[in-house]
């Protein structure tokens, strides 16, 4: 089971049920789960407490809204120690959606999403090639993601 013994699996069968559908009330959950709504309530603020839960959010198919373009940017810097400013000031461009400090050979991996091949010439060209402290990038585009899910909490 999991490294933190403050939770149990009560909690995980709760985490597993939100991470199907957030949209559940807290009173169906107890139901499934055979605690009170009240119950489930204390618990999920238990688990934001402990850094377990870090939030919840809406997901969205962005090509659906005319956003048609996923990439994938590998980034090297011109030197390690850079990354705290570097990642900082990508994190104020709108179109990364997500950043990660890697090992291999990029510094930092970071996806982008936009709106055609212009937007995303654009946001490489005017903003990320202008992040100081990048040295260069290298683009790859996504066709297709398959799969974007959570990791299994419980077993089966």
């Amino acid at each position: 089971m999991s490294k933190n013994l403050e939770i149990d699996n009560t909690d995980l069968r709760i985490l597993s049920l939100l991470m199907e559908n957030a949209g559940l009330a807290y009173t169906e959950i107890g139901k499934r789960v055979h605690v009170s709504g009240g119950t489930v309530h204390v618990r999920m603020k238990k688990m934001e407490q402990l850094g377990i839960v870090k939030g919840s959010q809406l997901i969205i198919d962005p090509a659906k809204l005319g956003w048609d373009i996923s990439a994938f940017l590998g980034v090297y810097l011109d030197k390690s120690s850079l990354y705290e400013n570097v990642a900082a000031d990508l994190e104020k461009i709108p179109e990364v959606v997500n950043i990660h400090y890697t090992t291999g050979v990029y510094s930092l991996f970071a996806k982008i999403v936009c709106r055609d091949t212009g937007h995303l010439r654009e946001v490489l060209h005017d903003k990320i090639q202008k992040v100081k402290g990048i040295q260069r990038t290298e683009t790859i585009i996504s066709l297709e993601e398959r799969i974007n899910r959570s990791i299994p909490l419980e077993e089966d």
